[in-house]
């Protein structure tokens, strides 16, 4: 292949985010991870380099090094910012971080309780009269019966912490100033995080991939080169790697801009806490309009987030002191101790990259570079660690010789659709959320057209100034509707519009918080799956709907692994009730294959064994027995000899009347499972399976890694 010289048109550092004080920037000694020898690799290249240290580049980092594959990461920026941004984790996503050395426990011990967040608040100021309240938790949300762990809201830059607090445990290095300097000119041989280091250029050979890396050392900009098999793009919504590659984004852009003002306030806090505590806060008067969101009320931070309309507006109007006046006016009356932090504008968009695998599936965007949403539901970091959770096992399989380079192409076909999924469902909920004004008599569709109207008609005609008095005098008009007078219950066209916003939210219709059919009910309906002769469960999804939908749990090809709480009956385990999640192995690229302890299938499971033997893939039987059984625990071993890679459990319900395992998994007991390294199940027959097993074992496992079968 001839070289594709990729260069950077220009390049700029922007601002440098504020240091987090107290970050571990120093090397810890490794807790000694079992590392497997990588095969089809060149020592002499990194295996895999990674654009970008954001939450989902540092979970992909981590997710690699458990399964022995070494990675360093590249970061522009010099420090890490303290800006809080996303801050919901969905449900899936606590599944992945519990299996990452304990990280969800240490998120649910530090996160703040949850009757300070479960609630969205509608009100006229955050002192003023309440307009409506929206509980966004059920009894189930917590009750562990479908999940293992329940969501969180937790800062971004508190999950970054943790994760490289995480990745210092494992041998890490995070290289700044002196560290750099050292490190100039040694080879990057995996276990860096690089601080500093802009990419300005990708060129793709045979090999692999290089990447032209510029930093400062000594006080001068230098440039490096980094040779690496794979390069993984998580550089965030404007990735730099993916404009190198030329790669489009399609979708909306540009659905509102906003002004994002990080600010502490411990009195406002505590006011909160006593009176009305909750998440988010939408606040509509006559004069100002914003949505506060409470990030964390015994520490008194919060997020406001304002509507921006530039060029009439300029981000140094938005000095910390006119900051803090809006702030002022949205809260009610003044306060003393606001503290206002950082001040930053954003564009919110819902597109999805055209393509997410470059160059023979050398290169690989993840996260926001991939795809980006509004921040309604919170699917954006979501997506993008269950972007990691999906790629690390794959590219792990690749670099083990598991499976052909070719297999990288799943990655695609399964996650992109689950991004344009999650973007029509974060638009619709962005839509819910618009409804509210739109209830008051603020419809957002006007104020963007009018300011549309001002940029394209009389914009090349009227002086700035003017431009930007007939903007604000428009939405001065527009917020009088938010008066005492016309919002009250006394006027009648204030209590038919206070009457429609309580219909909107009796009737579920406000922006949501929860997504449980699509958190941990999201399937893969096309890539590293097999299905059954004449199974139609891979059919097309349902449309979005906006609303909270339950989950219902499901064994079908490309869900995910139902859970369900189980013990292990070997005499040798100390080990109590555990999900059937933590069946899966994070630290080896190794299916699970789970059976009933019938003789029928434990015939599967050695033709199972078999084949995968044939194939060099790490498989494990997992053998549950029906709650109470008393007897027969022995019959695996004998059934299963000579193979020893297997494991009894028995079912732990919660009362009689509890559903068993196959009624979970909507099978008969006589089927089978068989579960990939990232807890999705690659194949399952629901009932007996007739004919040839080894052929039929064969055929799955060929589909699922994309090997042809005469290699069996």
């Amino acid at each position: 292949m001839g070289i594709l010289a990729l260069r950077r048109k220009f390049y700029g550092r922007g601002a440098i985010a504020a240091r987090i004080s107290g970050y571990p920037l120093k090397y810890i000694q490794s807790r000694g991870l079992s590392v497997s020898q990588n095969v089809n690799s060149d020592n002499s290249i990194l295996p895999v380099l990674i654009v970008g240290a954001g939450p989902v580049g540092l979970v992909l980092s981590i997710l690699l090094t458990k399964l022995g594959v070494k990675c360093a990461v590249l970061e522009k920026n010099r420090t890490f910012s303290r800006h809080p941004q996303a801050h919901f984790i969905n449900n899936r996503s606590m599944e992945v971080f519990r299996k990452l050395d304990g990280l969800a426990d240490e998120i649910m011990s530090s996160q703040p309780p949850v009757d300070l967040w479960r609630k969205f608040i509608y009100c006229t100021s955050l002192t003023g009269q309440i307009l409506g309240a929206v509980d966004h938790m059920q009894p189930q949300d917590f009750d562990h019966t479908v999940s293992p762990v329940s969501v969180a809201h937790f800062s971004q830059y508190k999950l970054i912490r943790l994760l490289l607090k995480n990745l210092l445990d494992h041998g890490f290095h995070i290289l700044d100033g002196e560290g750099l300097n050292k490190l100039c000119h040694a080879q990057i041989s995996g276990g860096e995080i690089l601080m500093g280091h802009d990419c300005t250029a990708v060129n793709v050979a045979d090999h692999g991939v290089t990447v032209t890396a510029s930093f400062l050392s000594d006080g001068r900009r230098t440039e490096r080169d980094i040779h690496s098999q794979f390069l993984v793009g998580t550089d965030g919504a404007g990735s730099t790697v993916r404009k190198l590659l030329g790669i489009s984004m399609e979708g909306e852009k540009d659905l509102q801009k906003l002004i994002s003002v990080h600010f502490l306030s411990q009195k406002l806090g505590e006011y909160l806490i006593n009176e009305r505590p909750g998440m988010l806060f939408f606040i509509f008067n006559p004069e100002a309009i914003g949505v506060l969101v409470a990030h964390d009320l015994k520490q008194g931070e919060f997020v406001l987030q304002v509507p921006f309309y530039p060029p009439q507006q300029n981000l140094e109007d938005f000095t910390f002191e006119m900051c803090k006046r809006l702030i002022f006016k949205l809260v009610g009356r003044e306060l003393a101790d606001i503290n206002v932090m950082d001040v930053k504008p954003w564009v919110m968009h819902a597109e999805v990259a055209e393509k997410f695998l470059s160059s023979s599936s050398k290169i690989i965007l993840a996260g926001d570079a991939a795809h980006r949403f509004p921040p309604a539901g919170g699917f954006g970091m979501n997506t993008g660690i269950q972007d990691a959770h999906n790629l690390a096992w794959k590219i792990a399989s690749v670099l083990k010789g598991i499976t052909p380079v070719s297999f990288l192409s799943t990655y695609e076909m399964e996650r992109k659709p689950i991004a344009s999924f999650n973007t029509a469902l974060s638009v619709q909920n962005f839509k819910a959320a618009m409804a509210v004004p739109a209830a008051l008599g603020l419809d957002p569709k006007i104020a963007n057209a009018v300011h549309r109207v001002i940029n394209d008609k009389i914009g090349s005609i009227l002086p700035h100034g003017l431009q930007r008095s007939i903007l604000d005098g428009i939405f001065s008009i527009g917020r009088a509707q938010l008066s005492d007078a016309l919002l009250s219950e006394k006027n009648p066209l204030g209590s038919s519009r206070l009457a429609k916003l309580r219909q909107i939210f009796e009737e579920g219709k406000s922006l949501q918080l929860q997504f449980p059919a699509e958190d941990l009910g999201f399937r893969y309906r096309k890539g590293a799956l097999a299905g059954s002769n004449g199974d139609s469960s891979l059919d097309a999804p349902e449309s979005p709907t906006g609303r909270r939908r339950d989950y219902v749990p499901s064994a079908d090809p490309g869900s995910r692994l139902p859970h369900m709480n189980i013990r292990s009956l070997s005499k040798q385990s100390h080990q109590g009730t555990f999900s059937t999640l933590d069946l899966v192995s994070v630290e080896r690229v190794e299916f699970l294959f789970i059976i009933a302890p019938l003789q029928d299938s434990y015939h599967i499971a050695r033709a199972a064994l078999e084949v995968a033997e044939g194939l060099k893939v790490p498989l494990r039987i997992c053998v549950i027995w029906p709650h109470q059984t008393v007897d027969g625990f022995g019959t695996s071993e004998a059934a299963l000899a000579p193979w020893n890679n297997f494991i009894n459990v028995i079912e732990e319900k919660n009362s009689q009347t509890s559903a068993s395992w196959w009624d979970i998994c909507q099978m008969t007991e006589r089927g089978a499972i068989l579960v990939r390294p990232d807890e999705h199940i690659a194949w399952r027959a629901k009932s007996e399976i007739k004919g040839n097993l080894f052929l039929e074992m064969k055929r799955v496992f060929s589909t699922v890694l994309g090997v042809e079968p005469r290699q069996i």
